[in-house]
C-alpha cells in the first residue's frame, strides 16, 4: 500500500473502538487486582465469597470485551489500512511507532487470551503470563500517549488529532 493509497484519517467507528478499548484496559488495570481472592478461593478449594465473584467476573467480562473490540478495530485496520505518518518522519520514528503499535495490539490481544485460559481452564502457566504482562502494557499505552502527545505539542502533527476526530470521505 502507498502513501497515496492509505487513509487520511480513522473513521469514527475506529476512533471510537480505540477509545473505548483504552477505557476498557485502563479499568482492567485500576481493578484487575479484584480477581485475586476469588482466584485464592478456588486455589485453596473453597468457594469465593459473592462479591469476590461478583468482581472476579466483572474482570474477566471486561476483559473478554477488550478482546472483541481489539479483534474488530484490528479487522478494521487490516481492511482499510491506516493513515501514513507525518511528513518528514524519520525512518527511525517510523519503526519505533511500527513496533510499538504491534506490541500493543500483541498485548490489547494476548492479555485477554491468557486470562481466559487461566481463569476458565485452570493454566496456571497463562496466569503467570497475563501476570507478566501487566507491566509491558502499562509501559507501551504510557509510551503511546507520551508519543501522541509529543507529536501534538512539540512536533505539531496531526497525530492525536486524527484519533480524535473522524476523516472526512471525499465523494
Amino acid at each position: 500500500m502507498t502513501v497515496a493509497d492509505k487513509p487520511s484519517g480513522y473513521t469514527g467507528t475506529q476512533i471510537l473502538l480505540h477509545w473505548a478499548i483504552a477505557a476498557l484496559i485502563v479499568v482492567q488495570l485500576v481493578l484487575g487486582e479484584d480477581i485475586k481472592p476469588a482466584h485464592r478461593a478456588f486455589s485453596r478449594g473453597t468457594e469465593p465469597a459473592a462479591a469476590d465473584m461478583f468482581n472476579a467476573n466483572i474482570h474477566v467480562y471486561l476483559g473478554l470485551a477488550v478482546l472483541v473490540l481489539a479483534i474488530w478495530r484490528l479487522a478494521i485496520r487490516l481492511q482499510r489500512g491506516a493513515p501514513a505518518a507525518p511528513p518528514g518522519e524519520s525512518v527511525m520514528l517510523k519503526r519505533i511507532a511500527a513496533a510499538t503499535h504491534l506490541v500493543l495490539y500483541l498485548v490489547i490481544l494476548g492479555m485477554p487470551v491468557t486470562g481466559a485460559l487461566a481463569w476458565y481452564f485452570g493454566l496456571g502457566t497463562m496466569g503467570e503470563v497475563h501476570e507478566l504482562a501487566k507491566p509491558v502494557i502499562v509501559i507501551v499505552v504510557s509510551l503511546h500517549a507520551a508519543a501522541a502527545l509529543w507529536q501534538h505539542f512539540y512536533v505539531k502533527s496531526d497525530v492525536l488529532v486524527r484519533m480524535l476526530r473522524p476523516a472526512r470521505r471525499l465523494s
